[in-house]
């Protein structure tokens, strides 16, 4: 029997000496790939800033998830510079700008509008939206009089809207500038003829589809105005084509990049923002953050709020009766939901700019308020908006005003070193169609879809790695020449018919000569041969709009549909989309 227990022993020591070994072995495993200690001067290193992980749709705020890899094991820190490559030219201009100038005089196949305009033809407009919006109604409106042979009755702004503005055309636009510049192209008065004080006769209420082409305003918009002689176009967004003669493209960039001026009181405080931002520093950033609650609602993307943002943001989605139920983490990485304060703060390090930048921030309430932009202030210190540059009772004459309001900061986006936006909407595609026609001045667009995931997973990689793959990712969509191909997008937005190439590219141009009151008569061509990027390509224009150039709703796009020229037609079954 003594036999058997030794062996009986033995048995379980085996087992028990090799648990030890494996135990020993795991310990020793784990010293190695454990981070060291980080000494007290990394910690308190002035030089760089932390930030946690992004968080996806099932995080909530209150939840702090650790910073581990895929593999379970803790990673390096995330640690972003101060400073940046803010020197740099390039930061602030493209170096091929000076190939390329704006070019919107009209062929002399073009006849002067006394030739053109047939009498007992008026055409009346009723723009909708906000300020932008409606800039794009104002310039198609003066094309598709032209288109008629009609004369324009000065257009009506939209007074209905969610904007709530009461602003008529005179009080935001210099309306004699409007009719003067354009008037060898269109006849304009400002209303209607009266005999013994009353209008000759009333409009008859029509609306046209969007993207409504020549041959479409001849064939439906025509006979009517024929036999009625007064026709007013309502809801007039978008209503005219892409794709249109060459001179009737010029005329649209005469309209929208000459002859719309803002009134003198808002060109002058516009200008007095500019000069205090120049006083700040020789280069500033203009951005339209766009982070409001309405947008991010609209949009249907997802925060890390947990139920507080779901209830809040839900509740004002409403508003829009016939938006289907969103899939954020889906909008998020289709490129649909804007960057948060933070990551167009982290975008904006790692294409360069550094701390010491001043950021000019065109933006209304922002979602979660001083917290939300807490990061992004971190970032950039330097952080102005017309209300930390300008006095209340400077800013009283428009603070009432959404409109105002939103010509002051055009003003200033249009005039900043780079233009970065946020969305894909009317104050971002008209900034970045103006700002490439006069000069091709730096316009930054997140490219939203590649983004999303390095924003996600930025925790596993050293910051160089981060900001390299950033900058990789903003190929071609930084505002450079000939990234769009020349008839995509909204022709706002790229306005390929009135870009020029200057035939001597070895003469040097400097873009701020252009005038606004004109062109400078250079010669060159158009633009044709379109470099494309191999990453703008990857994100369609039309990926990132937010639905802000349409309403929400059955949309008519038929032009044989009867209730085209129905006078009836009402607004009532169509929601006005976010516009600006």
């Amino acid at each position: 029997m003594a036999p058997a227990r030794r062996r009986q022993r033995h048995r379980w020591r085996l087992p028990a000496a090799i648990s030890a070994i494996v135990c020993l072995s795991l310990l020793v495993l784990l010293s190695f790939l454990a981070p060291p200690l980080l000494e007290h001067s990394a910690i308190t290193d002035r030089r760089l800033l932390r930030f946690p992980r992004p968080r996806s749709s099932s995080d909530d705020r209150n939840v702090k998830s650790p910073n581990v890899n895929r593999s379970g094991v803790l990673g390096e820190i995330f640690h972003v510079p101060h400073d940046g490559r803010s020197m740099r030219d390039d930061l602030w201009r493209s170096k091929l700008a000076m190939n390329y100038y704006g070019c919107s005089d009209t062929s002399d196949k073009f006849p002067d509008a006394k030739l053109t305009t047939r009498p007992n033809r008026y055409l009346m407009i009723a723009t909708s939206g906000g300020l932008n919006q409606q800039r794009t109604g104002i310039t198609d409106a003066v094309v598709a009089a032209r288109i008629l042979n009609a004369t324009l009755v000065v257009p009506k702004l939209d007074q209905r809207s969610f904007w709530k503005d009461a602003s008529n055309f005179g009080e935001i636009f210099d309306v004699d500038r409007f009719i003067t510049f354009l008037s060898r192209d269109v006849r304009i008065i400002k209303e209607l003829p009266k005999k013994d004080g009353r209008v000759i006769r009333g409009p008859y209420t029509m609306r046209v589809p969007r993207k409504c082409t020549q041959r479409c305003y001849v064939t439906r918009v025509l006979p009517v105005l024929l036999k009625k002689h007064v026709v007013q176009l309502t809801k007039f967004d978008y209503r005219l084509a892409n794709r249109l003669d060459t001179d009737l493209q010029k005329l649209r960039c005469k309209v929208n990049y000459h002859s719309l001026r803002f009134t003198k009181q808002i060109q002058e405080m516009g200008d007095k923002l500019i000069e205090r931002m120049r006083e700040k520093s020789q280069h500033f950033i203009a951005l339209h953050l766009r982070f409001e609650p309405d947008m991010l609602a609209f949009s249907g993307c997802y925060y890390g709020g947990g139920d507080k943002e779901r209830a809040e943001l839900g509740k004002i989605r409403k508003r829009w009766k016939t938006l289907h139920a969103s899939n954020p983490e889906k909008e998020r990485r289709h490129g649909k939901c804007p960057l948060t304060p933070e990551e167009v703060g982290l975008m904006l390090r790692a294409l360069g700019y550094g701390e010491d930048v001043h950021i000019y921030v065109a933006s209304g309430e922002i979602y979660g308020g001083n917290e939300t932009l807490a990061p992004l202030k971190s970032l950039f210190p330097n952080f102005h908006s017309k209300e930390t540059l300008a006095s209340k009772k400077e800013l009283a004459p428009f603070a009432s005003f959404s409109s105002r309001m939103a010509a002051l900061d055009f003003v200033v986006c249009d005039r900043s070193d780079a233009f970065v936006t946020n969305n894909n909407g009317n104050m971002a595609k008209i900034l970045a169609g103006r700002r490439r026609y006069f000069g091709h001045k730096r316009t930054i667009r997140p490219n939203a879809k590649r983004l999303y995931s390095l924003f996600l997973n930025r925790n596993n990689m050293t910051w160089d790695m981060f900001a390299s793959k950033v900058q990789t990712f903003q190929k071609g969509f930084m505002g450079e020449p000939k990234e769009i191909r020349p008839g995509r997008g909204e022709f706002h937005e790229n306005p390929a018919a009135c870009l020029c190439e200057k035939a001597d590219k070895d003469t040097r141009f400097d873009s701020s000569s252009i005038s606004q009151d004109g062109n400078k008569g250079k010669i060159g061509r158009a633009v044709s041969a379109p470099y494309i990027n191999s990453h703008a390509s990857e994100v369609e224009l039309s990926d990132l709009d937010y639905g802000e150039d349409s309403p929400i709703g059955k949309e008519i796009t038929d032009p044989t549909d009867p209730d085209l020229i129905n006078p009836d037609l009402e607004d009532t079954d169509m929601e006005e989309a976010l516009s600006d």
